[in-house]
């Protein structure tokens, strides 16, 4: 075969940049277990961990990301199909188990696609370049003659031969080196930045999709925990004589924590026939809790020590310039303390999983972002050899980051092993909200001084937030790392700016929420841009061009740079959609908002009333810049969820604790945007050749701070903390 040699896995992996934790890539054997063989009388062709050809011409493509709405099980297998030249309608995807051979497989930080691209072309253009070289041996011709077309090799003669009928031959060649590999022209593309119906529709609409709530096997029973109300209290003692009355309940049980960072709390579980037996068990308990240390938390006097820890100096992140100096040789300074409080993920199907342990093994079925550190947690605690361990992705009814973090697999785990049982674990809606990894709750000091020319001329973010690092290791005091990004990466140009820390030591698990530090870092930096242009008696649009200054990039060279001009062009669009500066109904008002989060560029314009103190928010205008795009019908779905989800922060999100317990317990007290509230979303995806960025995660940060912007604009009221429900505001 021309041009094509066997190489080890490891040169292969470093000539993907994935040496780290690399995709296993140069293997012939077949994709499905032992108990999913190939389907009798055909003959399978497996260039690659993620291809597999069958002698049909069926082709199977493995999805190493979850799905939980982000259309990953769409897109990736379709970057190795366009590559490959297949057709769609032959196609079957099939979810990866958790395994570090598949690479990175943390489906969090808007990163599946920015992250996989380029290996899934590659997955695709070594299945193809197999193909043809089966082919030109088959016809004894060149290999230059032939090309890939539709699920057929073409010669140039015109005689052609399906992708199924090749296998035989495929399957005995060797493997091809990156290097000699031909990818296809962009404009050739034909799945790549168009709109693909999601693999799973139908199964979605017909009800043959399985998520982990959906999911049975022989002989399982079902679990309810009750945990202490204040994080890390522990359990004194239980009686459980009314428990064990009720028809369908089997034993109940109680744990201690494991302490880890994704260990479980503890507490009692309920094990029974069914859910509903389950749920009765865990309300007749009667438990005596131990508290603990944090049962004096309370959020309002909180808020109170984090206001007070940004009202003077914190620990200095980034220092330009004089920032005293312009301060004090200011003609005027503007001042604002924002803040926001703790939020809950709450996606639609709470946190579950399947678990059976054996004498030396154990087989998971959960919806889990990140199978592999769910098959990290579940040996630590078993100790039994890594490969024992099976962790089955399911379909996850959203996630959010919660389901990231897989401290509810361990509980099914543990109560399996002390049961020799097949045991789900259900967590309620009340248990999901309440014993969450909450996103951190934070206040933010911004103070801004202005020149005799009126441009700004100095710059002071000091914000104090309970640090995710927490979740990881004790005694962390102050936000580090990540968390100082999105507010030290300030594109605009100012020539004195200052970020500063302050101290903010954490009371409950912290943990990811979709857009993490960009939720707290866009609102504030979006609403006091607005107040600075208010100051500077400035049209928003207007001040914030001013703001942001020439077009530049900022950072060393690397995916971390930033393209101002990118910036700028999202912004101008969405405006110039909204048809900003048009004359609105009375009562109406636009506000904007603008930022960079997981590498991509993103604004929205809203446009809202308030009649009464009654706010409604009518149209949402977001652009976005995330590269090279995929699926464009995912990007749309994802701009339009990140409106809704931002709105529901922007309006109702709060998470409250008073005793060390959190006050939540379900949607009646802590509310989401509903579908009569929904405004018309209009999206526009910016075509792009430069390198795919995140998606998932970037519409959500402008949201808020946009609506709050445009309320001010109608009421000429300043809104500095949220939620819109708690500063008398009704929707």
């Amino acid at each position: 075969m021309s041009g094509i040699k066997n190489i080890s896995r490891r040169s292969f992996v470093k000539s993907l940049g994935l040496a780290s934790g690399g995709l296993v890539l140069a293997c012939n054997t077949s994709i499905f277990s032992n108990e999913e063989k190939t389907p009798e009388n055909l003959v399978a062709f497996n260039p690659n961990l993620f291809v597999q050809l069958n002698s049909d011409g069926s082709l199977v493509l493995i999805a190493s990301r979850s799905e939980m709405g982000n259309g990953v099980r769409t897109s990736l297998p379709s970057v190795i199909a366009d590559e490959m030249e297949a057709d769609w309608e032959r196609v079957s995807v099939k979810q990866a188990e958790g395994d570090k051979k598949y690479g990175d497989q943390n489906t969090d930080g808007s990163r599946s696609i920015r992250y996989l691209f380029k290996p899934m072309q590659t997955m695709g253009a070594m299945a193809k370049a197999m193909l043809i070289s089966a082919a030109a041996q088959k016809w004894e011709v060149a290999e230059i003659e032939c090309k890939a077309e539709n699920h057929f090799i073409i010669h140039s003669s015109g005689k052609k031969i399906e992708f199924g009928d090749l296998v035989e031959i495929a399957k005995t060649l060797e493997v091809p080196s990156e290097e000699n590999l031909t990818f296809k022209d962009p404009k050739d593309y034909k799945y790549i930045g168009k709109s693909l119906r999601s693999i799973d529709a139908e199964d979605y609409s017909n009800g043959k999709a399985i998520f982990g709530l959906d999911k049975r096997i022989p002989n399982m029973k079902f679990a309810a925990i009750a945990r202490c109300p204040v994080t890390f209290g522990t359990v004194k003692s239980v009686d459980k004589t009314e428990t064990l009355k009720i028809p369908g309940v089997i034993d109940v049980i109680e744990f201690p924590r494991v302490e880890r960072p994704f260990g479980t709390l503890g507490g009692v579980a309920v094990i029974a026939d069914n859910t509903w037996a389950a749920f009765k068990g865990k309300e007749a308990l009667k438990i005596d809790w131990d508290y603990g240390e944090n049962a004096s938390y309370s959020s309002k006097e909180y808020m109170e020590e984090l206001t007070k820890n940004v009202t003077k100096p914190g620990k200095v992140s980034k220092d330009l310039g004089n920032i005293n100096r312009a301060f004090k040789t200011s003609s005027k300074t503007v001042e604002a303390i924002y803040k926001l409080p703790h939020l809950s993920h709450t996606p639609m199907e709470t946190p579950n999983a399947l678990a059976w342990v054996k004498e030396n093994s154990c087989e998971v079925w959960a919806p889990t972002q990140e199978p592999q550190a769910a098959r990290t947690e579940v040996q630590e605690y078993l100790q039994i050899p890594r490969e024992n361990v099976t962790i089955n992705v399911t379909l996850l009814g959203g996630g959010f980051g919660r389901k990231s973090k897989p401290d509810y697999i361990v509980e099914a785990v543990i109560l399996s092993k002390k049961l020799n049982l097949p045991i789900q674990v259900i967590w309620t809606r009340e248990d999901d909200i309440k014993h969450d990894y909450f996103h951190t709750v934070s206040a933010q000091y911004m103070k801004a001084s202005f020149d005799k020319n009126g441009n700004v001329s100095g710059w002071l973010h000091r914000f104090a937030l309970p640090s995710i690092v927490s979740t990881f290791q004790s005694g962390v005091e102050y936000a580090g790392g990540f968390e100082i990004n999105s507010a030290s990466n300030l594109p605009y140009a100012i020539k004195n700016m200052r970020v500063e820390i302050g101290k903010a030591p954490a009371k409950v698990r912290i943990g990811w929420l979709r857009s993490v530090i960009n939720i707290p870092h866009g609102f504030s930096i979006n609403v006091f841009a607005d107040e600075l242009a208010s100051a500077a008696n400035k049209d928003p649009l207007e001040y914030r061009l001013q703001l942001l200054g020439e077009d530049r990039i900022i950072g060393k060279k690397g995916e971390h740079q930033f393209d101002v001009s990118r910036l700028k062009n999202v912004l101008k669009k969405a405006t110039k959609n909204a048809d900003w500066g048009r004359k609105l109904p009375k009562g109406h008002a636009f506000g904007l908002a603008v930022h960079r989060s997981f590498l991509s560029y993103v604004a929205s314009v809203v446009e809202v009333s308030v009649i009464e103190n009654k706010v409604q928010v009518h149209n949402v205008w977001t652009v976005i810049d995330a590269g090279l795009v995929v699926n464009k019908d995912t990007v749309k779905a994802q701009m339009e969820g990140s409106a809704i989800f931002g709105m529901s922060i922007a309006f109702y999100g709060k998470i409250t604790s008073k005793n060390g317990a959190i006050e939540q317990n379900n949607f009646h007290d802590y509310q989401m945007t509903r579908i009569h509230q929904s405004p018309k979303v209009h999206v526009e995806i910016i075509n792009s050749t430069e390198s795919p960025t995140g998606v998932g995660e970037p519409g959500v940060p402008v949201i808020a701070p946009a609506i709050v912007n445009a309320i001010y604009a109608v009421t000429g009221k300043r809104i500095r903390k949220l939620p819109l429900i708690d500063e008398g505001f009704t929707v």
